[in-house]
């Protein structure tokens, strides 16, 4: 485990109030998605995860079809497809686009896509501002962090360090009435949506058969980010494609369930290139940026592109107890919790952070709710076995692996093991201290064991069995 990362969870781990933040967020999420997928409620939930798990199996494994049949029907509706093989791509394509159009300002809906490439701060570096609209981006935007949960990205901040920061950033009296605060960030947001030059948001799903771009979420900022300024630009990862818009319905389902325990979200809207004719809303010009960065190095590998069905729901992460202990800073890239153990890895390379795959109880939560069905206890352990060969192949964990085999021939040697044993008994001190334990004869070894097997209510084979085999030691 890295300095950093061990720094990091103790951190969180000794800070009370951020744990009881973490926890009580994290809890309604998990209660409100209970009661989401009852059977009472949702009777085809688990139909729908079987359903959603197909889709996405067979459009990962003919990824390269749908996506040339997505830039079909972009290109057929007037808008661009990007292909982009990494951060420094997407980074080059939207300066130089800005700089050709002369744009200054840039608005941005909620997307971990471009989280992942750090578009903010290369924009920001080339002196273009670049504005978060989503009110828990907006706020991690201001206190200069980074996203603490796929879905609330400000979900270790309370209302009062909300209140000091608003005040600190924008000079605006001091409120802790929530409702007030967003008002507050609503004024100043309304500005930048109206003098934006160009709108960047995500997308949840990619429609191949029709080019749509499809956009979930709950404030109808994604919508002012994509339709008031000239220019929309979507960044999306090439795994958010699926087939038809009939599959859609299944995604649609389970989305906003396993996110936010809605049976469906506030806004869903379909983008299909710029504004057409008369209509008086909408981008003059609609480019789709497809990333690949290290998605297809892991399309590559069938044991675990599996990872790649992720619909970024963010369930995963609310029941794992790792996660609802050390927070989501601790984790050393964006994607935190279970689905950010496996990814990271994947499209970091294993040497990274090699403890990531390691930080679970591989308990299992986190597959029996992703919406999607992915194996995540299952992958960890395959990436565990990738961190160790990674040890071997530098040459550490020498003596560790020395032990381990040593303790193997051992346990192939059952005559050697127990005399190992009982040399070692014979050097250890007896209980009251006053000379070395004698082996005692087998019928006073047994008596607890045969009592308490007594009192069991065993079947009467396996409990001859069991007798029988220490009677016989």
């Amino acid at each position: 485990m890295s300095a950093a990362f061990e720094e990091k969870i103790h951190q969180t781990l000794a800070d009370s109030k951020l744990q009881l933040a973490i926890y009580a967020a994290t809890g309604r999420l998990i209660e409100k998605r209970r009661k989401a997928v009852d059977a009472d409620v949702c009777p085809d939930y688990q139909e729908l995860r079987s359903q959603a798990n197909a889709v996405k199996r067979h459009t990962i494994e003919h990824l390269d079809y749908y996506l040339e049949l997505f830039e079909r029907n972009v290109v057929a509706h007037g808008g661009k497809v990007i292909f982009c093989k990494d951060a420094e791509e997407v980074a080059d394509f939207v300066l130089g686009l800005a700089k050709e159009r002369r744009a200054e300002l840039i608005v941005k809906s909620k997307s971990m896509t471009t989280e992942e490439v750090d578009l903010n701060e290369r924009l920001e570096h080339h002196h273009l501002e670049s504005v978060e609209t989503d009110l828990g981006e907006y706020l991690i935007q201001l206190a200069h962090e980074r996203p603490y949960h796929i879905v609330a990205p400000a979900l270790h901040k309370t209302r009062e360090q909300v209140a000091d920061l608003l005040t600190d950033r924008l000079g605006v009296p001091r409120e802790t009435v929530i409702e007030k605060q967003t008002m507050i960030a609503r004024a100043v947001l309304r500005e930048k949506f109206l003098a934006a030059d160009i709108g960047i948001s995500g997308a949840n799903f990619l429609v191949a058969d029709s080019g749509a771009v499809v956009v979930v979420e709950n404030e109808g900022n994604a919508r002012l980010t994509t339709s008031a300024p000239k220019i929309h630009i979507a960044v999306a990862g090439i795994e958010k494609l699926i087939p038809r818009a009939q599959d859609l319905a299944v995604f649609l389902d389970l989305l906003g369930r396993s996110a936010t325990g809605q049976p469906l979200t506030v806004y869903t809207s379909f983008l299909s290139g710029p504004r057409r004719g008369e209509e008086i809303d909408g981008p003059d010009e609609f480019y789709v940026i497809l990333l690949d960065n290290g998605r297809t190095k892991v399309l590559a590998d069938r044991e675990k592109r599996e990872s790649l069905y992720c619909i970024r729901c963010g369930a995963c992460l609310n029941h794992c107890p790792v996660y609802r202990k050390i927070g989501g800073h601790s984790f050393p890239w964006v994607y935190s919790g279970p689905i950010g153990a496996i990814l990271t890895p994947q499209f970091l390379g294993v040497n990274h952070e090699p403890a990531l795959p390691f930080a679970s109880s591989l308990c299992g939560a986190c597959a029996e709710v992703c919406p999607v069905k992915i194996d995540i206890p299952i992958i960890l352990l395959e990436l565990r076995s990738e961190v160790k060969k990674a040890d071997q192949r530098e040459g550490s964990g020498r003596l560790e692996r020395l032990a381990f085999r040593g303790f193997a021939w051992l346990m192939r040697h059952p005559r050697i093991y127990e005399l190992a044993g009982m040399a070692a008994a014979s050097r250890a001190p007896s209980a009251d201290g006053g000379g070395w334990i004698r082996r005692l004869p087998t019928v006073v070894q047994l008596a607890p064991l045969n009592a308490w097997l007594s009192q069991r209510d065993l079947p009467p084979p396996a409990a001859k069995s069991f007798r029988q085999m220490w009677r016989e030691r």
